[in-house]
């Protein structure tokens, strides 16, 4: 049984969810309010630290007709970092409708329930 950790990047805030190959069903865990880098992957390294996931998910946006934006190559680049700096296997899953199936009052964060949402497309690909 492996723990996984997805991430929904947003350039403000990440969203943190996690789940387990046995279970495959993802949970919201956390939403990270990045300032700068070092503090949003101190962050992140605490999650790990305590979490222990054996490989990472960060979900990929794009536009509705599979066309990357501006969004796709910073969440490319944090998934790079993200292997970079911690060394754990790091998969894209396109999350291109993830927000839209949630149903948010205006202002709410729902940045974790997204990344359970990209995590739960990725147990359900398993």
């Amino acid at each position: 049984m492996e723990t996984i950790f997805a991430f929904d990047f947003g350039i403000k805030r990440i969203g943190v969810a996690m789940g387990n190959t046995m279970l495959r069903q993802a949970e919201p865990l956390k939403v990270i309010h990045a300032v700068d880098n070092a503090s949003r992957f101190a962050d992140i390294q605490a999650l790990l630290d305590e979490w222990k996931p054996a490989r990472l998910v960060v979900g990929l946006p794009m536009h509705p007709d599979g066309a990357e934006h501006d969004m796709t190559a910073r969440a490319r680049r944090f998934a790079n970092q993200l292997h970079g700096r911690f060394g754990l296997p790091v998969e894209l899953v396109d999350e291109r409708y993830s927000s839209a199936v949630i149903s948010a009052k205006r202002g709410e964060v729902i940045d974790d329930r997204a990344a359970a949402i990209i995590l739960q497309q990725y147990f359900d690909t398993l």
